[in-house]
């Protein structure tokens, strides 16, 4: 039980797809593909898909012109504990619909519900994986997913509370730690979130000390983990070569302790490869805080203030989209702690 006093779906959440709508096919071939390391396979002209291991979709890439993460997938471990979020969704007067059939086929799904989701990130819910037949073809050795999720999610938010608030109301997400950061003066609170064993599946950067929210994109990055050491370095050397921008060098991060690299993708978001992060032990875990983001490393990688000025011009496209925290099911938020 949680402290509500109802059955905690906590443990029986996993992160497990990413939808991302983009118009630069060939680019994310060439990114997801030759620089990454990723599993590929074209489902049309206006379809793509990435596998990182036996599931058939992990990131489904759609034609459209958002540039940008447009829903992500939650492989929940049962139907019992599938009916209950359903019940929790629909209990605050949220509206839950269910995929067609064809559209959970592209997801590698048996069948999904979705739902509103916060900064306008359709969240959607799944209980049964379709594994695919097809051997993977892939440069890197393997990605670590299982128990964990495939990774993680970043987003930023001038509303961090209730964005916290909503995941805990849907999936009891516990709050793993903090970590303070000063980024051109302004003082900024990263709150991360685990919905299990994984350190974090979501984390959230705090910017409301910021004018504007300086990322265009619903995503500030999303996270896969390298089966191993090799595999990073080597991703690292082909996104190099390749010619796709580096955001930041190899580091390590102060909290979960992963190490990792962030490249810059075809739709402008980042796309972080890390390595062997901290699995936490929920008989012992106490959130903290930690002061910076990395221990060493994770520089910025040919930055200039031109650079910064054309981030800050992009992320002036974010005060024409409102931000949306789907009040129904972020209460009050959550006081940080």
């Amino acid at each position: 039980m949680n402290p509500s006093g109802r059955t905690s779906v906590f443990g029986a959440v996993h992160f497990g797809y990413v939808i991302i709508e983009t118009r630069r096919f060939a680019d994310w071939r060439r990114f997801g593909a030759d620089a990454i390391g990723m599993h590929h396979e074209d489902l049309d002209t206006g379809l793509m898909r990435f596998r990182l291991d036996d599931q058939e979709c992990r990131f489904l890439l759609r034609r459209g012109p958002a540039e940008d993460v447009v829903a992500t997938g939650w492989h929940i471990d049962d139907h019992a504990t599938f009916e209950q979020i359903e019940a929790r969704v629909r209990a605050h007067g949220v509206p839950v619909r269910e995929g067609t059939a064809e559209e959970a086929a592209l997801r590698g799904v048996e069948r999904f519900l979705r739902f509103p989701g916060p900064k306008g990130i359709t969240q959607e819910i799944y209980t049964t994986p379709v594994a695919s037949a097809e051997p993977l073809r892939m440069l890197a050795s393997g990605f670590v997913t299982g128990d964990s999720g495939m990774g993680h999610i970043a987003i930023t938010s001038r509303r961090p509370t209730e964005i916290r608030g909503y995941f805990n109301t849907v999936f009891d997400a516990r709050l793993t730690d903090y970590i303070d950061e000063t980024i051109s003066g302004f003082k900024l609170k990263v709150r991360f979130l685990r919905v299990n064993e994984r350190h974090h599946s979501l984390a959230v950067v705090g910017v409301r000390g910021l004018p504007i929210d300086p990322i265009r994109t619903r995503v500030q990055h999303l996270n896969i983990q390298a089966a191993t050491l090799d595999d990073v370095a080597r991703s690292y050397q082909r996104v190099f070569e390749l010619g796709f921008e580096m955001a930041q060098s190899i580091g390590q991060h102060t909290n979960d302790k992963e190490l990792s690299y962030y490249a810059r993708t075809p739709s402008g978001f980042e796309w972080e490869v890390g390595w062997n992060p901290i699995v936490i032990d929920e008989n012992t875990w106490q959130p903290s805080h930690h002061q910076g983001i990395s221990i060493w490393g994770h520089t910025p990688v040919g930055q200039t203030i031109l650079h910064r000025l054309d981030q800050f011009r992009l992320g002036a496209r974010s005060l024409a989209r409102p931000e949306d925290t789907v009040p129904a099911l972020s209460g009050a938020g959550i006081p940080d702690d």
